[in-house]
């Protein structure tokens, strides 16, 4: 099976790491339980969490505007997505590029880079000023997500897990 060769396990990770709630919280670990090691898992989370941020950041109001069209369903599934990246963009718009790095980079449900690409689309903030301090808020991320799960020894190491 492709998912079994060390490329697969990369694809996967990355694959993962692309999906929302999930992101790079979920890749890091299970591309590391599949086998790969931590700094692989890392670098595969990293690069997926952050394929999917220019197209949100430059498509999602015009996605949103075609949803509306759509049928009310779908317009108060976009009004309620559109208030709660309003509400959580409070807490970053005081200190802006690094209020959005830090909002991304708390390992916390309704945190990461989906909805900080939201929260930036929200803001108006121009893919230029947002994909870098998104990208920062990925790297911090990963930092913790493996600092909480595989603590200092394996960063210090050099992501070689012990037995």
């Amino acid at each position: 099976m492709i998912w079994s060769s060390f490329a697969g396990k990369i694809i996967m990770t990355l694959f993962i790491s692309m999906v929302p709630v999930l992101e790079l919280r979920g890749a890091i670990p299970i591309g590391t339980a599949s086998g790969l090691p931590l700094s692989a898992a890392v670098a595969a989370s990293v690069i997926g969490n952050l394929i999917p941020i220019p197209f949100i950041i430059l498509f999602i109001r015009k996605i949103f505007d075609w949803l509306r069209t759509r049928n009310d369903k779908w317009s108060t599934i976009v009004t309620r997505l559109e208030t709660k990246a309003e509400q959580k963009s409070e807490s970053v718009r005081k200190y802006v590029f690094f209020g959005l790095a830090i909002f991304v980079a708390i390992p916390l449900p309704g945190t990461g880079a989906w909805t900080g690409a939201l929260i930036a689309s929200v803001m108006n903030m121009p893919l230029k000023k947002a994909f870098p301090s998104i990208a920062l808020g990925v790297a911090g991320a990963a930092v913790i997500v493996s600092f909480v799960t595989y603590g200092a020894g394996a960063l210090l190491s050099g992501g070689r897990l012990a037995p």
